[in-house]
Formats: structure tokens, sequence, C-alpha cells
């Protein structure tokens, strides 16, 4: 009696979400959509210090792999602001993000910001708990203190993986659910074929 109860009321509340059911999509599309964006546009007016920063890292054809990544991350960005090849333009994204995991972030280890507190902190996050102090000591000597941290803490940037494998995470969602039902242009072609 009591599994029927919970599978009947399971089932309502699947039913209530089924027409929104794109909202999930929507969300995933209208966070990633900027931060694509900005990459790829970066890439593009800074395409010259991209390709030597590139081949730096022994990329091969640093060119193409410039063009290649500000294509995918600026394009791929516009895509997912509107849903439209949603699945499609997730995979040259998923593919930009495991090369920036990890050619460029994996020896910094895990954490985006150094936070020596943090269960994923290596041997680097931890030197930097250090630094960081001696960072607030000069800052409050020499400087005003409270004014240059009312927009925030001081903090030292770590640039592990974290970043870039979340967003490869969140594109890997979007691959296998699309744009979302209603709110992509994705839904609506496919709606307008009668493929939905």
């Amino acid at each position: 009696m009591v599994v029927e109860v919970v599978t009947k009321g399971y089932r309502w509340f699947l039913d209530v979400l089924r027409p929104i059911d794109g909202l999930g999509p929507l969300a995933l599309r209208i966070f990633l959509a900027p931060v694509m964006i900005e990459a790829g546009w970066r890439k593009i007016v800074g395409f010259d210090s991209t390709v030597s920063w590139f081949s730096n890292m022994g990329l091969p054809f640093p060119e193409v792999m410039t063009t290649l990544a500000a294509a995918a991350e600026f394009g791929g960005g516009i895509f997912l602001i509107v849903g439209f090849c949603t699945r499609l333009a997730a995979i040259p994204l998923m593919v930009t993000m495991l090369v920036a995991a990890f050619l460029v972030h994996a020896e910094n280890g895990w954490l985006a910001i150094s936070d020596s507190s943090s269960i994923f902190a290596n041997e680097r996050v931890m030197e930097a708990a250090p630094k960081k102090e001696i960072i607030k000591d000069i800052v409050r000597e020499h400087g005003n203190y409270r004014y240059l941290t009312s927009s925030g803490s001081i903090t030292i940037l770590n640039n592990g993986m974290e970043f870039a494998i979340t967003y490869f995470v969140m594109l890997l969602a979007l691959m296998f659910t699309g744009g979302g039902r209603y709110v992509s242009v994705d839904y609506w072609i496919a709606r307008w074929r009668n493929i939905v």
C-alpha cells in the first residue's frame, strides 16, 4: 500500500515537471554561453598571443588549434544562447574543456582558487596560504586595506581543473538533454519537422 502511494505520488510529481523540463537545460545554456563567448572572443582578439601560447604548450598546428578553439567557444556560445544545434555544439566545447583541463590546468591540481582548508588542497595551495598572509600584511601597511578589500577578500588564484571540468560536465548534460523543451530553437525545429 505504501509503495503504491509513493509510486503514484512520484508519477504525479513527474507529470508536474514534464511541461517545464526545459528549464534545466535553459539554465545550463544561460550559464555557459557567456563563459564560452568570452573565452572565444579573447582568442579571436588576441589571436597571435593565443597562437604563441598554444605553441609554447607544444600543441601541434597552433594556428589551426587557436582557430578551432575560438570557433568552438565563440560560435558554440552563440548556439547555446538560442539553443540551436545544442547537442552538436556541446561536442567541440567538451573537447576544448578537456584540453584546457588536462593540458593547461592539471598541473595545478583541482582547485581554481587557493583554499588551504579544502580536502583537495595540494602542496601548491598549501604554499599559497602564508603568501596570502604576507600580501595582506603589505596591503595593511602600505595601502587602505578596508577600501582595497571592500569588493572582496584577497585571494590567490590556483588555476586548477575545477572550472574546466565543471563546464565539461554541464556540456555533457546538454549533449544528452539538448537545448530544452519549449525554450530552444532545437525544440521548435524538431516540432516543425514532426520529430518531437
